[in-house]
């Protein structure tokens, strides 16, 4: 029962998918990964449940007290950044980011996992290119103090470090397992 309920959770998702015919990495590793996984999207659910509290603080203050907190327009601006930032990673190996979808469905198993090597790679690519100025970045918030938080700037910056790094880590993460997939024999993948 639980089999078939997995395959018919598996089939579903790649008919709105394809690319998640491409299977992930299994076992102790893959387990790791699932758990840092669910790490990073927690993290980023506190930054929005803390976004959406900090804006009816906002709206709250407006309506019912004689001043308006100065500090919550400038938090949820922050908390948004890191929001992206620590979901960035499990967003691109999910599939989820924004892509075109005009053929993914007409390649095979194999072709899917080259053309996840080819994306991931790409983006790796850009990421490690980038992340150096990233950091470079990230340094020029070391003197600066955020306006009302009065929080250093070099906290804030840093979200630049995070994506990038988060972007590279699982760009090559998604090679692997792309790169996994493209060596199986054909048979073994159509059991995943």
């Amino acid at each position: 029962m639980n089999s078939d309920h997995k395959a018919l959770e598996q089939e579903a998702l790649e008919s709105l998918d394809p690319m998640a015919a491409v299977p992930k990495l299994a076992g102790p590793i893959g387990r790791v990964i699932g758990w840092v996984d669910t790490c990073f999207l927690t993290l980023a659910v506190v930054a929005l449940v803390a976004i959406a509290v900090t804006v009816l603080l906002q709206i709250c203050s407006r309506l019912f007290l004689p001043f308006s907190i100065a500090w919550t327009e400038e938090l949820s601006r922050y908390l948004f950044i890191y929001m992206v930032a620590l979901s960035v990673g499990v967003v691109l190996r999910q599939h989820r980011n924004i892509s075109v979808e005009l053929f993914h469905h007409l390649l095979g198993a194999r072709m899917q996992a080259a053309f996840q090597v080819l994306i991931c790679a790409l983006i790796g690519l850009f990421a490690f290119l980038v992340l150096p100025y990233a950091w470079q970045y990230a340094q020029n918030g070391a003197w600066q103090t955020s306006p009302t938080l009065h929080v250093p700037m070099l906290y804030i910056f840093f979200s630049t470090v995070v994506t990038f790094a988060l972007l590279l880590v699982y760009s090559l993460l998604g090679c692997l397992e792309g790169i996994i997939a493209m060596c199986r024999s054909s048979a073994s993948l159509q059991e995943l």
